[in-house]
């Protein structure tokens, strides 16, 4: 048997986890001096309460090599090999530190996802998938790696506020942005996060022409699977969303999740993604 794992930052619901058996290794969520782990005992919702109203600063940190070799361990005590999929190494040193946990075992692969949230959801759903039907973890391996760029992820962001104090972008942009009300795409390129089309407008306005953007008039998407991933969005821009994707593409299936720690600290709330593959 196989074993599936990924860092928290892949975003899957606990109901996908549930189903394949897939297991999660937290990174660190730094509240002050206090660590916590990303989804054991602290949730999006706790970090925004901190840096909103306690004014608190708020950090990630990544799993450490040790970390991910005691839980490998485990894994190999139970099962054949062990499959983990890691955030962006150009987000992290997660992936560098699993590599070298996974240097010291035997049949343990790692995959840097060149991704995060969903982005990389898309990689350890499609492994889980494969382990169901006996693949060989080689074969899984190799699978992973050449679906790694085909991965396309992008999130509009309502606010800049938490960009700026991640470093990611300045003060003057952010400002600027919120006084012309202008909400940019990011995407991820490369494995790392570029600035796309900048929207102007309410954020379901916004919604709707980057819905658009991203699945009209297309002819190389592959139509088996979209994951819509947020930060704390309204019901009904969510529903609204999911209604323009069912208008845009036939997806086989749309899941929905909620965004952890790590995409809520960096973008803030009311940050909505879409993430697909691409064929």
């Amino acid at each position: 048997m196989i074993k599936i794992s990924a860092d928290s930052t892949c975003d899957l619901s606990p109901a996908l986890l549930q189903e394949y058996g897939i297991s999660l290794v937290p990174l660190g969520i730094v509240v002050e001096e206090q660590t916590y782990l990303d989804g054991v005992n602290i949730t999006p919702a706790d970090l925004f309460r901190y840096v909103e109203e306690e004014k608190k600063a708020c950090r990630t940190s990544a799993v450490n090599a040790f970390t991910y070799e005691e839980t490998f361990r485990g894994y190999l005590a139970s099962y054949d090999a062990v499959i983990h999929i890691c955030i962006s190494a150009e987000f992290s040193s997660c992936y560098q530190n699993a590599c070298q946990a996974a240097s010291r075992l035997e049949n343990v692969y790692v995959i840097d996802s060149r991704n995060l949230s969903t982005g990389s959801g898309h990689l350890v759903l499609d492994a889980a998938q494969m382990a169901q039907k006996g693949m060989a973890a080689e074969a899984i391996y190799q699978a992973l790696l050449e679906t790694v760029p085909k991965v396309d992820a992008s999130f509009v962001i309502d606010q800049l506020g938490y960009l700026r104090r991640g470093g990611r972008c300045s003060a003057i942009t952010a400002g600027g942005a919120k006084l012309l009300r202008i909400k940019p795409c990011i995407e991820v390129v490369g494995g790392k996060m570029d600035v796309g089309k900048k929207y102007r407008g309410s954020f379901d306005r916004c919604l709707k022409h980057y819905v658009k953007d991203r699945l009209a008039e297309r002819e190389d998407i592959d139509y088996s699977r979209i994951f819509i991933t947020h930060t704390t969005c309204q019901r009904e821009t969510v529903d609204m969303v999911r209604s323009l994707v069912e208008k845009y593409a036939q997806f086989e299936e749309i899941l929905e999740t909620d965004a952890g720690c790590t995409v809520s600290n960096h973008c803030g709330p009311n940050t909505l993604g879409i993430l697909f593959k691409r064929k």
